[in-house]
């Protein structure tokens, strides 16, 4: 092994939480912020070059970017922290097979999900609400997906190994597929839309190309056989005993994307229910589309934190340092619920809620109306810290179970039940439909607090404890 890999494995046991959160979450946030910018870049260039019908069209498909992309953390989230554990347990064949089979996986994804989505990609757009759009807006949600529908295969691979190299302490490493996938979206974008003037199909093909250079990029990490995982093509398949450990750790994550796909889908749904006018409709779908873009590049650093937290956590959970592991978590805590405030105050002050919106869409009428909605969606986002440091928490140290609760609690059991049932109760049909994010906030804080209190109290009592534990 060489001495860069040596360095990262060792300073994992002994650096200080606070260097080595700094140190692997900025890293996984320049790389999660430039992945989730594909769909935040797009939508900017086309929500000012192509209008509302067509933001309101991608708006349309991005359920099913969801799912994909549901799957896609089930492999690489579950993958990774297995990987974590072996990696402080010193296990280095399981980790080439840990490697092996998240890239088949990765493949096996390929070959089941897209084709099935093209085939019946009209019945699925009509699930996700698309009967009470505007002609305009349907046929732009067809093209784009008819688009990218193949190319997530690069997508899916370039994210899986580089989640692998963040737990292995190729933070940096990591972080470079994305810049070069992003850079790539970014050039090709204005090009393909405007100076080509190919539209929405524009932003399919730069989504398109961008990953497959993404891809490469990370693939060749492991082709280069100097890493702490060696890729052995001979490891490539599937193994019971990580496909089930990796399986049951990814699922809490999977559920949290499946169930933002769903809650997407049931408030198109929603709003297709109770407004009649389609061009109304098509207005909150372009609005819930800004939504999501604005809520991206705001929970980021939060997110990208979480990333920071994993492999610290995960190692030193398998190397049975539970000092550590405490020290982590209170880190993350405190980080974690700074960010949330920072985020939700600019979702819900002004100006700032009004700046943001300015940025998808142009129109006076279009820019007032998202920012009323940002407001009312985002205004109890700070409280949302414990349930999102908990679930990362549980899902590092190999407790999917508590994990999977914490991810089904917020978004679920609370906040779908609130989109289907408040617009019954209130006259304020669209208003009714956005409160359910504020609600399911409030309670899912307060559900959450229990088991924490539980674990910290856990990790007080056998923080020196280096034998072998289990709970």
């Amino acid at each position: 092994m060489g001495p860069d890999r040596d360095r990262n494995l060792e300073e994992l046991g002994s650096a200080r939480p606070g260097k080595l959160l700094f140190k692997y979450s900025w890293p996984a946030l320049v790389a999660m912020t430039l992945n989730a910018l594909y769909v935040v870049v797009d939508r900017i260039f086309i929500g000012q070059g192509c209008g509302v019908d067509a933001i309101a069209g991608m708006t349309l498909s991005m359920p099913l970017m969801m799912l994909f992309g549901a799957f896609g953390v089930f492999v690489g989230a579950g993958h990774s922290s297995v990987l974590s554990i072996k990696l402080g347990e010193g296990d280095r064949t399981a980790c080439e097979k840990i490697l092996g089979q998240l890239i088949a996986f990765k493949l096996a994804f390929f070959f089941v999900i897209p084709p099935l989505v093209f085939i019946f990609l009209d019945e699925v757009l009509g699930l996700c609400g698309a009967d009470k759009l505007t002609p305009e807006a349907l046929a732009s949600a067809k093209t784009y997906l008819r688009l990218v529908l193949f190319s997530h295969l690069f997508s899916h691979l370039a994210f899986g190994l580089s989640a692998l190299q963040r737990a292995e302490g190729a933070a940096k490493k990591s972080m470079m597929a994305m810049v070069v996938g992003f850079g790539a979206n970014l050039i090709l974008d204005p090009i393909l839309i405007f100076g080509f003037g190919m539209g929405i199909a524009g932003a399919a093909w730069a989504t398109n190309i961008a990953m497959v250079l993404s891809c490469g990029w990370a693939m060749q990490y492991y082709l280069r056989g100097t890493t702490a995982v060696r890729l052995s093509f001979r490891r490539i398949g599937f193994y019971r005993e990580y496909a089930v450990k990796a399986a049951g750790i990814g699922f809490g994550p999977f559920l949290q994307q499946l169930l933002s796909a769903m809650i997407a889908v049931s408030m198109q749904l929603a709003f297709s229910k109770w407004i009649a006018d389609k061009a109304q409709c098509t207005a909150q779908i372009a609005s819930l589309g800004v939504f999501q873009s604005v809520l991206i590049l705001t929970v980021l650093p939060i997110l990208g934190t979480q990333q920071g937290l994993q492999p610290i956590i995960g190692f030193n959970w398998g190397a049975r340092q539970f000092r550590r592991v405490r020290g982590t978590m209170d880190l993350g805590f405190w980080v974690t619920g700074v960010l949330c405030c920072l985020a939700c105050f600019v979702q819900v002050v002004p100006p700032f809620p009004q700046l943001l919106s300015r940025m998808f869409v142009s129109d006076p009428e279009m820019v007032s109306l998202a920012a009323k909605d940002l407001q009312l969606a985002n205004c109890m986002l700070w409280c949302i810290w414990l349930n999102i440091v908990a679930t990362t928490y549980f899902q590092s140290i190999g407790r999917p179970k508590t994990a999977i609760m914490l991810s089904v609690l917020r978004q679920g059991v609370i906040m779908i039940p609130c989109i289907l049932f408040l617009p019954h109760f209130i006259d304020d049909k669209t208003f009714a439909i956005w409160l359910c994010m504020p609600v399911s906030d409030v309670a899912a804080f307060l559900a959450t607090i229990p088991p924490v209190l539980a674990h910290r109290r856990f990790l007080g009592k056998v923080r020196d404890y280096r034998r072998k534990t289990t709970i």
